[in-house]
């Protein structure tokens, strides 16, 4: 079987929409003994991830995303698992560390996970990687429904910014509950002294949030509409609709996300610019080119890693250092 970015699930849904098939000095020390990562051993790189300015540090252009640590693949039940079970904690941090060594200084942190303790598994993953040295700007996403949550979030992780989770956040579009379930958070995020941003997997979230004017510093997202409703998806498959066990990617999903980070003047993330692993070996690069010159110069990328069959980090990290500067 093909490698797991080159996969597609195969299925009636997919086929009916076209599934999609600076330099800083490094802030690494050595990962902690019996490590399986193939390159864990992580010394200085020249190659390094360009920056931006985001409020009032410099971020890469690249940061850290968490999905793969807590055995999120998006992709299969399987990959999921293979994940969990790799990504010991030994292996989170020596990732970690090895993006340090490559300049990427900010982490898309995240309490929710496939395991029943993934909010104290990540609380002490990042622990461990602070305590070995290792440094970065933690944007997290946030999907405490209750205040003393976020508090207790902000309090363990000290996180340079705060977003909405954007699976909450697309609910509650749903359902017309935007001012309590969205707006109230942001006004409590921006008392406990954080930059604060929406995350969403659906550009009239932005739209709307920017058509209302509320105080918010930034935006996370998804290039691919994956949270749409029944009535969406029936109509996006012209009144069909099979029973999905997965998430369906719609390869005209992109362009519409990509327009509403333009349009706005804040900072923005693009995320699953990969497709969650679904974008062929040989497409991966257009797929970073399209997104670098689809985002305001001001904007990053959210990507996850999976090195275990291959140095991931490496080739990710060589194609952005590509684009941005031109080598």
């Amino acid at each position: 079987m093909s490698n797991t970015r080159r996969e597609f699930i195969q299925s009636s849904a997919a086929l009916a929409v076209g599934v999609m098939s600076g330099a800083a000095s490094a802030m690494a020390s050595e990962p902690a003994a019996g490590s399986q990562v193939k390159q864990s051993v992580v010394t200085p790189a020249e190659i390094q991830v360009p920056k931006i300015k985001f409020g009032n540090v410099e971020i890469s252009r690249m940061v850290l995303g968490h999905n793969q640590f807590c055995g999120f693949s998006h992709f299969s039940t399987n990959l999921s698992k293979d994940m969990t079970t790799w990504y010991t904690q030994d292996e989170v941090c020596a990732v970690m560390h090895r993006a340090n060594s490559f300049g990427i200084n900010a982490y898309n942190y995240s309490q929710n996970g496939s395991e029943p303790d993934s909010a104290k598994r990540a609380a002490d993953d990042w622990a461990r990687f602070v305590a070995e040295g290792g440094k970065m700007y933690v944007i997290a996403g946030d999907g405490n429904l209750d205040p003393a949550g976020t508090l207790s979030l902000v309090n363990t992780i000290k996180p340079l910014a705060l977003q909405r989770h954007g699976m909450i956040v697309d609910k509650a579009f749903h359902e017309g509950k935007m001012d309590t379930v969205v707006k109230d958070w942001c006004k409590h995020a921006r008392d406990l002294g954080v930059m604060v941003g929406v995350g969403t997997h659906n550009p009239r979230v932005i739209e709307f949030v920017e058509e209302k004017g509320w105080d918010v510093d930034f935006y996370s997202g998804c290039v691919y509409q994956i949270t749409r409703t029944e009535a969406e998806w029936k109509q996006v498959l012209n009144g069909e609709l099979m029973e999905m066990s997965g998430e369906t990617y719609v390869q005209s999903d992109p362009a519409r996300m990509y327009k509403a980070i333009r349009q706005t003047a804040k900072p923005c993330f693009a995320f699953k610019i990969l497709a969650a692993g679904r974008v062929a070996d040989d497409a991966i690069e257009q797929a970073f080119r399209t997104a670098f010159s689809s985002i305001k110069p001001i904007d990053s990328i959210y990507v996850g890693m999976y090195p275990r069959h291959k140095d991931e980090m490496k080739e990710n990290v060589e194609v952005v250092h590509r684009i941005l500067t031109g080598a």
